[in-house]
């Protein structure tokens, strides 16, 4: 895989930061192209909706990257959105059937740092048999395992008080 900046997708959440990543020959982000692609798409409109409210209002605004919100563990990634029922206080996240997954890394298992990926449509029982699904599986894990070892290498650091990521240049621009 060729190089790819992790960039801010979101920081406008009051518990969680979102980022994402753009190919570096990319115009659009990952994330972008997932929610525009789908979005397009009479059958999927509901769907893709409930997903960025779950993103933007549940994770980012109102609970944060919380465990059993990110309980769909795919390798290095997580599907969302959640499994199973889940109660969090007086709201129940619950999504049976859900035709879409969106790939998502927690940075360090934090609840206030997420890297948003790419998905697509879950059309089979697992990511292998779902067909367009697997190739945006295998990239995220791809992301997340460089992003992974930026972070262990030290190439890429935590900015706790500000909630973000850095180069270990202290550079906005990260380039991994």
């Amino acid at each position: 895989m060729n190089s790819f900046v992790l960039e801010i997708w979101d920081d406008e959440g009051r518990k969680c930061t979102f980022y994402t990543v753009r190919k570096e020959d990319a115009k659009e982000n990952e994330t972008d192209q997932f929610f525009t692609k789908y979005n397009r798409r009479p059958e999927y409109k509901e769907p893709i909706q409930q997903l960025l409210s779950f993103v933007l209002d549940s994770i980012g605004d109102d609970h944060g990257a919380i465990d059993v919100l990110f309980n769909r563990f795919e390798n290095e990634v997580t599907g969302l959105p959640n499994k199973g029922k889940v109660q969090v206080g007086a709201f129940l996240f619950l999504y049976p059937d859900f035709p879409l997954r969106l790939y998502a890394l927690r940075i360090k298992n934090r609840k206030d740092l997420v890297v948003l990926f790419n998905g697509g449509i879950k059309s089979a029982a697992t990511n292998q048999e779902s067909k367009g699904l697997n190739i945006k599986w295998r990239e995220a894990c791809s992301f997340a395992q460089r992003i992974d070892d930026a972070l262990r290498n030290g190439a890429l650091v935590i900015d706790f008080k500000n909630r973000k990521l850095m180069s270990s240049d202290n550079s906005n621009e990260i380039i991994l």
